[in-house]
């Protein structure tokens, strides 16, 4: 293995190191830069170490040893903490990549693809990665903007897609590529997830947002699937193609990522793929469910291996470069992979914030080192973590076949700490298991409730029976069979769920998919005019989860 300053990838400098007292480095790296003095300082304190870059925003702590080193030792340390994680969380596979000095370093497989097969995990098994494509679908961008000199993160969407809306008439004159792609438009965590989940197709979905009620514009973060998706789309279109063949010309066929694909069929019709395994219960994971992420394939529908990920990385490392020759112009590399806005705003003056770039997050490490980093998951069964440092020109990637409970992300994190501090810094299995426990949770105002003992009884089925529209969700269908009531949404009529008596002209539905886990159930409520039922609110589907005020989405009036 070769660190950067060997190899002198990319046009970051090789540092210098410089010993600082403690009572120095609180006045700012200004000071650390110029500091000689490796002894004792005159305050009697310890000498801190200082590695100074070209800059003082580029000053860290140095590792605790050299970096070949370091990075030996935790590829040494990597498949026990891979094996840790799957024991303690019952994730069934994994497959791991890392990459350092332009190569890749490590790639290890663990477990099985499926549990009821038992066929075991290899380097060649596809995984999906979910959210993981979103700094990939970044990196596509980015390239396409390097091959267009008209195109640019700043190129509002309005001048590719000129008959696309949005709620507001100002944030769909001005939203820019780059708004989509850093979550900054205002639509709503889950906007369009919704939709997704009922069956719609990104053609309809992406025509749809404009009902959303949207949060101010570039000053709030919501994470946003079909916020990404439309802002690849329309990147797509400037290229008269699909996002598809887009993602395939100029990303996965250069690089070689011949596994790598944006198509569900592409990924269902491999032999050796990881099945998605949903979370039943502690460490029980099943084969139950199939995610299709089609329609937000630029933001979370890419299948791949670990092998053709660590490509990835190598040209995001090496500032876009391919086999030493200038591939994606590094200033608009260097764009895309930096903050753009808050994430995660800290609680108390001594947090650092989060940020988000053009599809990644963004943030540091304890020793000051930039820490570039996306995780992905889906709730029916796949969780995925990569995190890369560029400074050291390190990146790992973790894809398993199970519903999201921090295993890669612990995986990665331990590997970071082994090469950063040569120690683990925490249990990070139980820290990320904490923070990912609501993905499994049962989604819906009813979950946990009993109906009431004295509950008003439900009118004759012949008042709830009939059509309802919403401009959002379109037609639903309610139906008597057998005396029971049964609602139909979606394209085609496929989305069904039992409508069940619960309080008067309040009943009660379990609605499933991606983002309503086993056990979600939520209300529906029936509204009475003067000629009968008049409506009915689905509750499930008229609130998103960081929205407090009900979005209006989930109402349908009754018609005919």
């Amino acid at each position: 293995m070769q660190s950067r300053v060997t190899k002198d990838r990319g046009a970051r400098a090789a540092r210098t190191i410089v010993a600082v007292a403690v009572s120095t480095l609180v006045l700012g790296a200004t000071a650390a830069c110029t500091a000689e003095s490796t002894g004792s300082s005159s305050s009697g304190g310890t000498p801190i170490t200082v590695e100074t870059g070209d800059a003082p925003n580029q000053d860290v702590i140095p590792l605790y040893t050299d970096q070949d080193a370091a990075i030996e030792a935790a590829v040494k340390n990597l498949p026990g903490h891979v094996e840790e994680a799957l024991d303690r969380t019952g994730v069934p596979g994994a497959q791991v990549a890392v990459v350092s000095g332009g190569e890749t370093v490590y790639q290890g497989s663990f477990g099985v693809r499926d549990v009821t097969t038992e066929e075991k995990v290899d380097d060649d098994t596809l995984f999906m990665i979910a959210s993981l494509s979103k700094p990939v679908s970044g990196t596509v961008v980015a390239k396409a903007i390097t091959e267009d000199p008209d195109l640019s993160w700043s190129t509002p969407v309005k001048d590719l897609m000129p008959d696309f809306t949005m709620g507001d008439p100002y944030v769909t004159d001005n939203a820019q590529i780059g708004d989509y792609f850093t979550h900054r438009t205002g639509i709503p965590t889950g906007g369009g997830d919704d939709l997704e989940d009922v069956g719609f197709d990104r053609d309809y979905i992406l025509a749809h947002l404009n009902q959303i009620p949207l949060a101010p514009f570039r000053i709030t973060y919501q994470y946003s699937n079909f916020g990404l998706t439309t802002g690849a789309e329309a990147v797509a279109v400037s290229r008269g193609a699909t996002w598809e063949q887009t993602a395939e010309e100029l990303l996965f066929e250069p690089l070689g990522m011949d596994s790598t694909t944006s198509s569900h069929a592409d990924f269902l019709a491999a032999d050796n793929r990881a099945v998605q395994h949903a979370r039943l219960g502690d460490k029980d994971f099943q084969p139950e469910f199939d995610r299709d992420p089609d329609a937000e394939a630029p933001a979370g529908g890419i299948a791949s291996t670990a092998g053709d990920l660590a490509k990835w990385m190598n040209l995001v490392l090496a500032d876009g470069e391919l086999d030493g020759e200038a591939f994606i112009d590094p200033a608009t590399m260097t764009q895309a992979f930096s903050a753009q806005i808050v994430s995660s705003h800290n609680q108390t003056l001594d947090q650092r914030p989060g940020h988000y770039g053009f599809g990644v997050n963004v943030g540091s490490g304890a020793g000051g080192r930039v820490v570039l980093s996306h995780s992905g998951g889906f709730g029916l069964g796949t969780a995925t973590a990569a995190s890369m440092v560029p400074d050291l020109d390190l990146g790992i990637v973790v894809l398993t076949n199970g519903a999201p409970i921090g295993a890669p992300e612990a995986v990665a994190q331990e590997f970071l700490d082994d090469v950063l501090y040569g120690a683990q810094t925490r249990d990070w299995v139980e820290l990320t298991g904490g923070y990912f426990e609501h993905f499994n949770a049962p989604a819906g105002d009813l979950v946990g409730e009993e109906a009431p003992t004295d509950a008003a009884a439900s009118g004759p089925a012949s008042d709830y029976v009939g059509t309802y529209e919403s401009p959002y969700f379109g037609t639903l269908t309610i139906t008597e069979e057998g005396g029971s009531l049964q609602g139909a949404m979606g394209p085609e009529g496929d989305y069904t769920f039992a409508i069940e008596p619960w309080d008067g002209d309040t009943m009660a539905f379990a609605p499933t998919g991606e983002n309503a886990l086993p056990g979600s159930l939520s209300s529906a409520v029936f509204a009475r005019g003067g000629a009968g039922v008049s409506g009915v609110t689905l509750t499930y589907f008229n609130q998103y989860p960081q929205v407090e005020e009900p979005s209006g989405l989930g109402v349908f009036t009754r018609v005919g």
